[in-house]
C-alpha cells in the first residue's frame, strides 16, 4: 500500500462535510477522523500507511485530513475552538456538498503567498507552519532518553488532574510504566496504570493485549500513550465489550495535549499588518 492508493485532501472534502453532519455539526479531530474514513470506505492498510515513515506518528490521512479541514475553514465551511473541536458554520450547515475544484481555487486566490503549494493532481508538495512545528516537536520527543520521556508523561498527567503518579518503569513490570489516581468532581477515584511507547510505527493489537494482561487486577483503568499511532484492530481491542477499558492517546495526541498544557511548547500571536487600496477613496478624488 503506498500514498498514491489514499484520497488526495481535496477527495475528503464532501466525506468530511458528511461525517459532521452525522456527529451533530461538530466534532473532535479524532471524531471526525474515524466518521470519515467510515464514509469513505478507506481499507486497514490505507488507515495504516505513514505520512513519513522516517519519523513515524501521523498517518497519511490524518495529514491529508488536516488539510481537508483548512482548507473547509478558510472555504467558510468550517470552524474550530481552543480546544480542538471542529464545527460546521452556518453557511456549511447549509451545504450538502461543496466543488472540491472551486474550494481550492478560492482558497489559493486568497492567500498566493500561503505556505503550502497545491499540485494539479491535489497532492501537497510543501509542508506549512502547522506541520513543521508538530514534526519538530515529534523529532525531540523522539530522541528523549525513556526515561525522560516517562517523566514527561508523569508531568503531563499531574497538569491533566493526576494525583499520585509515579513512574514505576521496573523490569520484569509487564510493560507498565507508571500509575496515578485520576479523581472526578472530588468524588469519585480511579486507579490508573499507563504505559509510554516512544515509536515511529502502529502500536499492534497483540501489545495492547500484553498491556491489558498486565494491568487487569492492579487498576480501574489503563492508558496506553505513543508518539506512533495505533493500528485500527487496536483500537477495537482497547475498547473491546467485556474488557478492562484501555484509553489511547497517539502522538497527534499528545502534541495537543502539550501545547494546551504550554509543556516544552510555547505560543505567541503575531499581529499581522493588513494592508488593503479604497478604491473608492481614490474614485472620489
Amino acid at each position: 500500500m503506498t500514498k498514491t492508493d489514499i484520497p488526495t485532501f481535496d477527495a475528503l472534502m464532501n466525506p468530511v462535510i458528511e461525517a459532521l453532519k452525522e456527529l451533530g455539526g461538530s466534532g473532535t479531530i479524532e471524531e471526525i477522523n474515524t466518521k470519515t474514513t467510515e464514509i469513505a470506505g478507506l481499507s486497514d492498510e490505507q488507515l495504516e500507511v505513514l505520512h513519513d515513515p522516517d519519523k513515524g506518528g501521523q498517518t497519511e490521512v490524518e495529514y491529508r485530513l488536516a488539510w481537508t479541514r483548512t482548507y473547509l475553514k478558510k472555504y467558510g465551511v468550517l470552524e474550530n475552538s481552543t480546544r480542538g473541536v471542529w464545527a460546521l458554520t452556518p453557511k456549511g450547515r447549509q451545504l450538502d456538498r461543496v466543488n472540491p475544484k472551486t474550494v481550492r481555487r478560492f482558497v489559493q486566490q486568497q492567500n498566493k503567498k500561503a505556505r503550502a503549494v497545491v499540485s494539479d493532481k491535489g497532492d501537497l508538495v510543501e509542508v506549512d507552519v502547522e506541520t513543521s512545528w508538530r514534526d519538530e516537536v515529534l523529532d525531540i520527543l523522539l530522541e528523549m532518553d525513556p526515561s525522560a520521556f516517562e517523566r514527561l508523561v508523569q508531568r503531563l498527567l499531574r497538569e491533566s488532574g493526576f494525583t499520585q503518579v509515579e513512574v514505576t518503569g521496573r523490569t520484569g513490570d509487564g510493560g507498565i510504566d507508571g500509575r496515578g489516581i485520576m479523581r472526578l468532581g472530588g468524588l469519585l477515584s480511579f486507579q490508573v496504570i499507563f504505559q509510554c511507547k516512544r515509536y515511529k510505527g502502529s502500536v499492534t493489537v497483540s501489545q495492547v493485549r500484553d498491556f491489558r494482561g498486565a494491568m487487569v487486577g492492579r487498576a480501574d483503568k489503563g492508558l496506553l500513550v505513543t508518539t506512533g499511532n495505533f493500528t485500527k484492530d487496536a483500537v477495537r481491542e482497547a475498547t473491546r465489550d467485556g474488557a478492562p477499558a484501555i484509553d489511547l492517546i497517539d502522538g497527534d495526541q499528545l502534541i495537543d495535549k502539550l501545547k494546551e498544557l504550554d509543556l516544552g511548547v510555547k505560543t505567541k500571536i503575531i499581529e499581522v499588518e493588513q494592508i488593503t487600496p479604497d478604491r473608492d477613496w481614490f474614485s472620489s478624488i
